[in-house]
């Protein structure tokens, strides 16, 4: 009995070290290393299984006018990315932060800010949707508009935040007691709390075909959600997600139906920060701190087909230099695994966002930044990737 039970757990050992050595990973750059600022990276799979990358470009963000959106695209099969090509420009103005998705009718959708006066509380989000982008070059747009949102005035809500934080007794450098001290300012003021939302992460299309548009706002370093009923015709604010510093969320489901969003830290707290619906979006219960790290950059992630999350993040306090993605089986309450994609001494690998394709692979790009330049990389993995760990 006992040669047959060794003999079981060598066979097992044997098959378990063989799915490991099967485990799948590339990574390449989308363009060479350019001078120029390059940020904040949108990515989808096509219906011919193709990748479509976005992002912005120019000689720096809101300060700069000649900042435009780029794309490029990878066919299937191939290893290198096609010549970058022009996705959105609004002249004399800076385009920034890029969202796509691909809805159920097979139509592409770009979402982008255009930064009216230079400053992040002047932004309006745009977006563009084609029926015809499996060709050569950029995609043929039919159609654009703007998402204008009048939220419910969230003044005293938000003031009870702020005031909190201001007679904290935490230390407030000089810099931070001012944005604070503008944000409570302006916060009864109808012209900031319908401006200045933003796009970062993708949407979510919920179990019950309702779009969640993920927006954030600087103006307060507060989040809300873009809603739409009719599969996109038509635009409308959830309740804001307030606590101040959570900002650019990452929306995912679980089997309850309970609705989930991670966000980037803008404030004091120094974790990735999280808040739940249970009503499709439209409500948001308290904001709270999650276990894992966050330095103030953007995070993304996605539910897998056979419902585990994959979430990428900067697992640190102080820096961008350390880009990770960890894995949950149980729906974002514990996150059993985590590897890195990006872990050095110099360098910020940052503003991620992740897909999984119609394979199973799990597809991430993010912006590379060294001293020689910017790029956007790319990488492909699975699961077994992740729990083989570094």
């Amino acid at each position: 009995m006992s040669k047959t039970i060794s003999l079981f757990l060598v066979i097992i050992c044997g098959l378990t070290a063989a799915a490991r050595a099967e485990s799948k990973f590339a990574a390449e750059f989308v363009f060479p290393l350019n001078a120029e600022h390059n940020h904040a990276p949108a990515i989808v799979e096509c219906p011919n299984g193709d990748l479509l990358a976005s992002w912005y470009r120019g000689s720096g963000e809101r300060s700069a006018d000649d900042v435009r959106v780029l794309g490029a695209r990878l066919r299937k099969g191939e290893t290198k990315w096609s010549p970058e090509f022009l996705m959105a420009d609004t002249p004399g103005f800076p385009d920034c932060n890029t969202a796509m998705m691909i809805d159920k009718d097979k139509k592409l959708w770009l979402f982008w800010p255009t930064i009216l006066a230079n400053t992040w509380e002047s932004a309006v989000t745009n977006y563009m949707t084609s029926t015809d982008y499996e060709g050569e070059g950029a995609p043929r747009w039919d159609w654009k508009d703007q998402i204008y949102l009048k939220p419910q005035d969230f003044k005293d809500e938000f003031l009870d935040h702020v005031n909190n934080h201001l007679g904290n007794k935490q230390p407030l450098s000089k810099k931070q007691l001012g944005f604070l001290q503008l944000a409570k300012d302006t916060a009864g003021e109808k012209m900031y709390q319908r401006l200045g939302w933003m796009p970062r992460c993708k949407p979510t299309v919920l179990k019950s075909g309702r779009i969640l548009m993920p927006l954030y706002t600087d103006t307060y370093s507060i989040s809300i959600m873009a809603v739409s009923d009719d599969d996109g015709k038509t635009w409308y604010a959830s309740g804001p997600i307030i606590d101040y510093g959570n900002i650019q969320p990452a929306v995912l489901q679980r089997d309850d139906g309970t609705v989930v969003a991670y966000m980037r830290e803008n404030g004091f707290q120094e974790n990735i920060r999280i808040s739940e619906s249970t009503d499709d979006g439209l409500t948001w219960g308290p904001v709270k701190n999650s276990a894992l790290p966050n330095p103030g950059s953007g995070l993304d992630a996605v539910r897998l087909e056979n419902g585990h999350w994959v979430m990428i993040y900067n697992d640190s306090t102080r820096d961008r230099n350390s880009l990770a993605v960890s894995l949950s089986e149980d729906e974002g309450r514990t996150w059993r695994w985590t590897r890195h994609l990006e872990q050095h001494e110099a360098g910020r690998y940052h503003y991620p966002a992740i897909i999984q394709a119609a394979d199973g692979t799990i597809h991430a790009i993010y912006t590379y930044s060294v001293a020689d330049g910017k790029t956007m990389k790319h990488a492909a993995f699975d699961e077994d990737w992740i729990k083989e760990g570094d």
